[in-house]
């Protein structure tokens, strides 16, 4: 008879009322994952670009890594000397303000995250136009998050305070960013000038520092022994995410954020069908004496549950979709399949869950209440 079914029908106003609830909470779930992907990117792209598979730091640097850390030739000698270790190489990190002193924004500030590398190495990238990095030529190679700002191949910048000038020599025709801040990379040495804001000849002990090494190990990599000779400490790159500036709480907001959204889901969707199953408890107590098994009855109001859940939702989803495309370049958002297939299947999974426990009510419905039981 597939009473539950049949409602969907003769109760289109409830019915749409419920399902514009849910493609609502769809519309937020795809903005809020969307968001989420977007601050991410915004946060760590610039490590997640890089060719490694783990960054060693300074084992006292406990938080806050990239701007604690320091390390020494010997320690990249060492760990690149290990079994097991395939490459190792220095890599420097810092944050600087500069200006554009020649070029058609000239005068225009620009903030850089600067990563220092060995030209020629793995690390170093392969600009989309211009040239890439050399040693000793105050180069840099600049992001598109940079070029967005009018900054232009053979334009000059020069660095706040130090005043170290750096001339752009290429472009990496990709948005990458650390700590929403778009990434320039740069020879060693010209990291080193930035990092410690010392224009001219550097110090003999400076030439030899970096923030980090740049690791990548074999699966079976044993790395305990050369950590406890360097005084560093290996850790994953996923793990390093954590030390961009406010990548830890603008992803921890937004999980809660989420979490709340997902729980309001269910409870609203428990809600709505509680209701429905108290009223519909005549009909039910009907089949039932007409012999319907309560397992067919269950059966039938999750399929109604189910067919609400996934019309309203892929309506909200592709909703979202549309408001998410829009906003893609005004706002740090970026649209992630693997993200919004879970959004969507959590707000189906919950409200599922949650009708679940609504329906349950079904079990209790005596047939006798047909019959006129209550007179």
């Amino acid at each position: 008879m597939f009473l539950a079914l049949r409602d969907l029908r003769f109760a289109r106003g409830r019915f749409a009322l419920m399902g514009a609830v849910v493609a609502l909470i769809a519309v937020l779930g795809v903005l809020l994952s969307g968001l989420a992907s977007g601050l991410a990117d915004a946060g760590i792209s610039g490590l997640r670009a890089l060719p490694v598979t783990h960054l060693a730091f300074d084992e006292k640097a406990t938080s806050e890594q990239f701007s604690r850390s320091t390390v020494e030739q010997e320690d990249w000698k060492a760990w690149s000397g290990t079994r097991g270790v395939e490459r190792a190489e220095p890599f420097g990190n810092t944050l600087v303000n500069a200006q554009v002193t020649h070029g058609a924004e000239k005068g225009e500030q620009v903030n850089l995250a600067v990563f220092g590398m060995a030209p020629g190495s793995p690390l170093a990238p392969s600009p989309s136009s211009g040239e890439g990095l050399r040693d000793g030529s105050a180069g840099v190679v600049i992001t598109q998050e940079i070029a967005d700002l009018g900054v232009r191949i053979g334009d000059e910048l020069t660095a706040d305070k130090s005043e170290v000038r750096l001339k752009v020599v290429g472009l990496v025709d990709e948005t990458v960013s650390y700590g929403h801040i778009g990434v320039a990379y740069a020879d060693l040495d010209t990291w080193r000038h930035l990092h410690y804001g010392l224009p001219g000849d550097l110090p003999g002990a400076a030439k030899r520092q970096a923030t980090a090494v740049a690791l990548t190990l074999e699966p079976d990599a044993d790395v305990a022994a050369v950590e406890k000779a360097t005084a560093t400490r290996a850790d994953t790159k996923e793990t390093t995410f954590g030390a961009s500036p406010g990548y830890t709480a603008e992803s921890s907001t937004m999980a809660l954020i989420k979490g709340f959204l997902y729980a309001i889901s269910a409870l609203v969707v428990g809600a709505f069908f509680t209701v429905w199953t108290v009223q519909r408890k005549a009909e039910i107590a009907l089949l039932k004496a007409l012999g319907a098994p309560t397992g067919y009855i269950l059966r039938d109001a999750l399929a109604q549950v189910v067919a609400v859940l996934v019309g309203a939702t892929a309506l909200g989803t592709a909703v979202g979709l549309a408001l998410g495309s829009a906003m893609i370049g005004r706002a740090p958002f970026s649209l992630s399949a693997p993200a919004i297939a879970t959004s969507s299947g959590l707000l189906i999974g919950l409200g599922t869950v949650g009708a679940v426990v609504a329906v349950r009510r079904i079990t209790a419905v005596d047939p006798l209440t047909a019959l006129g039981a209550s007179r």
